[in-house]
């Protein structure tokens, strides 16, 4: 198949959704589709090499190409991307992430434009609403927010195949909107060794739990450094957060000092997808403290899929996202989302019991092979090729019908 990826952002870069899609299009590659990814140029004063800053080898299907964009942005970009994709001969299907772009695709006559596959990373009007909610943010006109609703459901329903990144918002749309065929549920992955053995993690020195991802309130660091003042001699490791974001690195700095946790708690800094695996290594306890809020009911966290993939023991915040991929007390230590004081037991818990722990680590290492890139590229493979026969099947019935009826007109 010849694919073509539009994300309309800048590339490379460090948030989530950089990496999901430069796994998925390397992995769909991978599989011997030519994929044609669509971005805007990096936004780095100097232009970084977005193989090399994923750590992504560089494959003969993998075309990256960029629309040069004035203001406004997402306008110039929504154009240029229409004009590639109505190039319809070149494309055997069209996939994106943004709803935008996908209703700007299905405003075009289907006999025009490849078959569209959308995926879908949460239900936009509750996330846009808890947005505007937050500290800084904007609240969303009543009238944004009932665009944004129609605008789902014309995705939902019209979209040729349809990808939720969890359970919960595919079935949040279904009983929104109805139920409706060639929609399937695949997470978020995690990239694997060719040979993989589990480590077991070692006990030396003081223990040191690590946190991988972003710093905004929801993510529940706070929660996190809370917990640690209920845990003396355990250190923390806080890894990554945006280099835009500075507010929330102020924040938590400022936290760690109003509870005298300083010589304890480390911020390593924004760093490369590709590094993070190591800052994993000598952990003794991975967490994913996520807030139990609107935005994050959606959630697919790529650090839940690295902590499993590192084989060390994950505590997580219990939460249905959390759950379709983990199992208390087998796979990782759920505790009540927000909870200091349930996350400080949980963790005592993992620590205190080495044993126990690195059973429920090797068990989430072994179960990590079914989430890694290339899984999921084959089971979007599955429903890209459902879509792209039912398509063809569908221009060649219509030939048939417009032969048999200029033959009966020459009768």
């Amino acid at each position: 198949m010849t694919i073509l990826y539009l994300a309309n952002c800048t590339f490379p870069h460090e948030r989530a959704n950089g990496i999901q899609t430069m796994e998925t299009c390397a992995a769909l590659a991978a599989r011997g589709h030519a994929v044609h990814l669509l971005v805007r140029p990096d936004a780095a004063a100097q232009a970084r090499d977005p193989f090399r800053f994923y750590g992504v080898s560089p494959a003969p299907g993998l075309h990256i190409d960029y629309v040069r964009v004035f203001r406004p942005r997402s306008t110039v970009y929504r154009t240029h991307a229409l004009f590639r994709l109505l190039q319809r001969r070149r494309w055997d299907v069209v996939f994106t992430r943004e709803l935008a772009m996908a209703a700007a695709v299905l405003r075009c006559p289907a006999r025009w434009r490849p078959p569209l596959v959308f995926e879908s990373h949460g239900f936009n009007p509750v996330r846009d609403e808890f947005r505007g909610r937050m500290p800084g943010g904007r609240a969303v006109h009543p009238r944004a927010l009932g665009r944004l609703v129609d605008r789902e459901r014309r995705v939902w329903r019209r979209a040729d195949g349809y990808v939720a990144i969890t359970r919960v918002i595919a079935e949040e749309l279904a009983a929104r909107f109805g139920p409706r065929a060639h929609v399937i549920t695949a997470p978020s992955g995690v990239r694997l060794g060719t040979s993989r053995i589990f480590e077991p993690v070692g006990r030396a020195g003081s223990p040191t739990v690590v946190y991988a991802g972003h710093l905004y309130e929801y993510n529940g660091v706070d929660v996190l450094i809370e917990a640690l003042t209920r845990l003396p001699h355990v250190r923390l490791r806080v890894v990554g957060g945006h280099p835009r974001d500075r507010a929330d690195r102020v924040r938590l700095e400022a936290l760690v000092r109003a509870r005298g946790l300083t010589e304890r708690v480390d911020f390593t800094g924004p760093v490369s997808p590709r590094e993070v695996p190591e800052r994993l290594r000598d952990a003794h306890a991975a967490v994913a403290p996520l807030l139990d809020v609107p935005y994050t009911r959606y959630a697919s966290p790529l650090k839940l899929f690295q902590y499993m993939a590192a084989g060390r023991p994950i505590v997580a915040s219990d939460l249905p996202c959390h759950r379709e991929v983990l199992q208390d007390g087998a796979t990782a230590r759920l505790f009540k989302p927000g909870d200091a004081e349930a996350l400080a037991a949980a963790l005592q818990s993992v620590l205190a019991g080495p044993a126990a722990a690195d059973r429920m680590a090797r068990a989430a290492f072994d179960a990590a092979a079914g989430y890694s890139w290339a899984r999921r590229a084959e089971r979007l493979e599955r429903l890209l090729e459902e879509v792209v026969r039912r398509r063809r099947a569908a221009v060649a019935a219509g030939k048939g019908a417009r032969a048999s009826v200029g033959q009966a007109g020459r009768v």
